[in-house]
Parts: C-alpha cells; structure tokens; sequence
C-alpha cells in the first residue's frame, strides 16, 4: 500500500483551464448585458414652460416657481453637468 500512496502523491493536479475558460466567458456575457441595459433608445427632453415671467421684482425679495422637466424619449436621460437657469433682466 505505501507504494500506491507514493503514485497519488506524486501525480499533479491538472489545472482547471475549462472552469477558468467557463468563467471568462460568463464574466463577459454579464458585462455585455449591463451595458445594453443603457435602454438603447435616444432620450430627448420637455419643459413645460420655457419663459417665467415675474414682473418687477424688488431686491431681496424671494419668489419661487415651479417647471416640470419630462423624457419623452425612449432612452436614459442623464445629465453631463449640473442643470442651471438663467435668468435675464428684462425685455
């Protein structure tokens, strides 16, 4: 018996190159299917109200309003910068 030992010992584990070939490919499928979750489509954006026109207003006095921004694409709609508004001293 001690000579069969000697044999087992001795012989070296093949490495597992399909498990590792297997796993390559199912990392690639995921990172596929996580990119083509962007929705595909093209976004485009809605404003309800493009001019808000207030009138006179007094220095330091506070008004507020409110727009409604919608996608009316059929992809994400993400913004690069921060959105702002400008405001224009009147006509």
């Amino acid at each position: 018996m001690s000579k069969n030992r000697k044999k087992y010992s001795k012989q070296k584990k093949a490495f597992p190159w399909p498990l590792v070939a297997l796993g390559g490919v199912l990392l690639v499928m995921a990172a596929f299917f996580f990119a083509s979750q962007d929705g595909g489509g093209t976004p485009a954006i809605q404003v309800d109200q493009q001019n808000i026109d207030y009138g006179y207003v007094k220095y330091d006095e506070a008004r507020s309003f409110a727009i409604k921004v919608t996608n009316t694409g059929d992809g994400k709609l993400r913004f690069k910068e921060q959105p702002y508004i400008e405001v224009v001293e009147g006509c």
